[in-house]
């Protein structure tokens, strides 16, 4: 559940989210980047054994503090495990001051209109149920946009903006993530249409509801002001979305009040080989590039 405490870090903190949520089929990619093969592991619960124990060492670094690290999104396994023996969102809190998020959706529907939707959630009042008994204090939820197509585009941000009343409605901030592939010929026209459907639907929102939005770095400088000052919006966040960790630093610091919420540009040059000390340096490194990038404007 959010606190006064946990808001106000979010509204105001100087730093950035880390996004150690990588899921079932993003798992493999990410351990193979950390040194570790699938010959490593023989079943699904040995390989989610091994995540959870990068991102254990990722949370236990002395430099992944809140001082930097605003927040941390998770993955539900995550939540459900513990780092140091206390479960992860109580130690991510308490030990590091580092605000908890959980990643909600269950993945993405096929190609319709140039976008995937977000593939149907059952669950997710008991998920948020138990995520607010765990101290998670938000959400996030990744649809993915294609091309600039205005009716695909519009049904993405609704769907978005629908289950994040639901989310609201458990007490806590979702993170609503339209990611837009960077690789398309159309990006700057689909960031238009996303501005404008995102700014349409926040709009219907009531005076007392607030929600984050993450996106993906824009074409244009300041193309999200809009969003980063509007009254409904508790922070703006940019994903890294495939672009280098030096790639997406320079653009985010093209952009006024956004800040980073990077998955793998932050975990770029870990290794499982490393020594603490070697890991722990790479990761300062990291950390300080990206707090640097994210409040530089």
């Amino acid at each position: 559940m959010r606190t006064s405490n946990q808001a106000n870090q979010m509204r105001t903190g100087r730093g950035f989210i880390a996004a150690l949520d990588q899921s079932g089929g993003s798992t493999p990619k990410a351990l193979r980047l950390y040194g570790i093969s699938e010959e490593a592991y023989d079943c699904e619960a040995a390989m989610f054994d091994l995540i959870h124990a990068m991102r254990a060492r990722i949370a236990q670094s002395p430099s992944f503090t809140g001082d930097k690290v605003l927040g941390a999104i998770l993955f539900e396994m995550t939540m459900d495990r513990e780092i140091a023996g206390r479960p992860s969102a109580q130690f991510l809190w308490e030990e590091r001051g580092v605000v908890p998020f959980l990643k909600v959706d269950q993945g993405l529907a096929g190609t319709a209109d140039g976008v995937k939707l977000m593939k149907p959630m059952p669950g997710l009042d008991a998920l948020l149920q138990r995520a607010t008994s765990a101290g998670i204090f938000g959400t996030k939820m990744r649809s993915v946009i294609d091309a600039a197509n205005r009716t695909g585009i519009e049904a993405v941000v609704a769907q978005q903006f629908e289950v994040g009343q639901q989310i609201l409605g458990h007490g806590l901030v979702p993170i609503i993530e339209p990611e837009i592939t960077i690789s398309i010929p159309d990006k700057a026209k689909a960031e238009d249409l996303l501005r404008a459907a995102i700014l349409a639907q926040l709009e219907m929102l009531p005076a007392d509801q607030e929600v984050m939005l993450k996106l993906t770095l824009p074409e244009t400088p300041n193309l999200y002001e809009a969003l980063v000052n509007h009254p409904r919006v508790l922070r703006v966040v940019a994903l890294s979305g495939g672009y280098s960790r030096d790639a997406a630093n320079a653009r985010l610091a093209q952009n006024r009040g956004v800040i980073a919420s990077f998955s793998r540009a932050l975990t770029e040059g870990l290794s499982a080989q490393q020594t603490d000390a070697e890991f722990d340096a790479v990761l300062a490194k990291a950390i300080n590039d990206i707090y640097n990038a994210s409040v530089a404007g």
